[in-house]
């Protein structure tokens, strides 16, 4: 469950976890959608693409504090990401997420 702390705001409660190198490799690819709720914790990470996605997403940089340190609303498929070199890691969610939440840099994520 990951919870915007500055917003009171939940952004998703089925996030998956992309630690190894293969999940990381991986990510989203081969997935039709994420639903409300959806997400993928990808880390280490500090930057992402979604070349051979189907659907745009909503990425969020997260430093090791759980601060947002950069965010990528409505990236779309077959795109790269700037690369946030203060980013522990990608918190991957839904597009639309980011703005139904009021979720921006600068704000506490809570990972539980």
């Amino acid at each position: 469950m990951v919870v915007n702390q500055t917003r009171s705001a939940l952004l998703g409660d089925r996030i998956r976890s992309a630690s190894g190198f293969w999940r990381r490799l991986k990510g989203l690819l081969g997935t039709r959608s994420l639903h409300p709720g959806d997400g993928l914790w990808i880390s280490p990470c500090d930057c992402i693409h979604t070349l051979g996605m189907r659907y745009p997403l909503d990425i969020l940089f997260i430093d090791d504090s759980g601060i947002v340190v950069g965010s990528c609303p409505g990236l779309l498929p077959n795109r790269f990401s700037p690369r946030f070199r203060k980013a522990r890691g990608v918190l991957e969610l839904p597009a639309g997420t980011t703005a139904r939440t009021g979720t921006e840099p600068g704000d506490r994520l809570r990972f539980s």
